[in-house]
């Protein structure tokens, strides 16, 4: 019985991320400003909108990682391709970017948020430091960029896509801060999604549920303490772009996650051993 449910639930997904009315045409001459775009799933996103056609300000932290990738997105063909590079850590750096973005394109109509900051996993990573500044990268420039940016995306009816992770929806070991961003994340957009609802503002708003970043960095920050292997990013991309497109309220890759997040409102409090399937350790980290 619980296969054929599991079976049938997949059947499901399968159709719903199948039939998805994706017309690549709309994203021609979209005017897209995108962040982290140097590495990993922002890159290729850079490389998917190149190809497509749209106008684009990209930003990250290295501005050496960001010059290589706007060479090759003006290879693959985008129109117009800007770059700023940007410290998200520092507060006053999310209104420099969304003006700059505005100069360069004249206006949005894509906000993708998509910058990572990124602490090692473990007890090491739970200090109040360390919280504050995750909290500033992975949630507070968010809501700045969101707020300046959304004025332009109102009138030209526009999307803000979020790059966030299933660590915004399921809780696991050694993630605190970095949760806790994630799940500020969901929280907060989701209570925006209804007051634009509210206010007839048609601007729509896509969650993208990522599994672990295709990167260096994210390897390297549970190196030792997860099982989790990294989404490729290619096909990661393509998906939050394809969701976005189509104005989806969530796009979730690996589909599966869509499954686990449902599988957690029935289990919210999964046994210890469930738990440690998924990491490198046989006993309880200390407090």
């Amino acid at each position: 019985m619980k296969v054929l449910l599991l079976a049938g639930l997949g059947a499901l997904f399968f159709a719903y991320y199948w039939d998805d009315n994706f017309d690549s045409a709309s994203l021609q001459g979209a005017r897209v400003l995108l962040t982290g775009a140097s590495v990993g799933v922002g890159e290729e996103l850079a490389y998917h909108y190149a190809r497509l056609g749209s106008h684009l300000v990209l930003t990250a932290h290295t501005e050496a990682l960001l010059q290589k990738v706007v060479g090759n997105c003006r290879k693959l063909g985008a129109p117009k391709v800007f770059y700023i590079a940007a410290d998200m850590a520092s507060p006053e750096v999310p209104e420099r970017v969304v003006q700059f973005a505005l100069d360069k394109l004249g206006g949005l109509d894509y906000l993708v948020l998509n910058h990572l900051g990124a602490a090692p996993a473990g007890t090491r990573a739970r200090s109040a430091q360390a919280t504050r500044w995750l909290m500033q990268v992975n949630f507070l420039s968010y809501v700045q960029l969101t707020s300046l940016a959304l004025p332009s995306l109102t009138d030209s009816k526009g999307s803000l896509v979020v790059v966030s992770s299933l660590l915004g929806r399921v809780p696991t070991s050694f993630s605190s801060p970095y949760s806790a961003a994630k799940f500020a994340l969901n929280s907060f957009f989701g209570s925006l999604r209804r007051e634009l609802d509210v206010q007839d503002v048609h601007v729509a708003i896509t969650m993208c549920v990522l599994g672990l970043r295709d990167r260096a960095s994210a390897a390297e920050g549970v190196r030792g303490v997860t099982r989790a292997k990294a989404a490729p990013g290619p096909k990661a991309a393509l998906a939050v772009i394809r969701g976005s497109a189509t104005r989806a309220s969530g796009v979730f890759y690996p589909w599966r996650f869509h499954l686990l997040c449902l599988l957690r409102g029935w289990m919210p409090q999964p046994r210890a051993w469930f738990i440690r399937q998924e990491l490198n350790i046989t006993t309880p980290a200390a407090a």
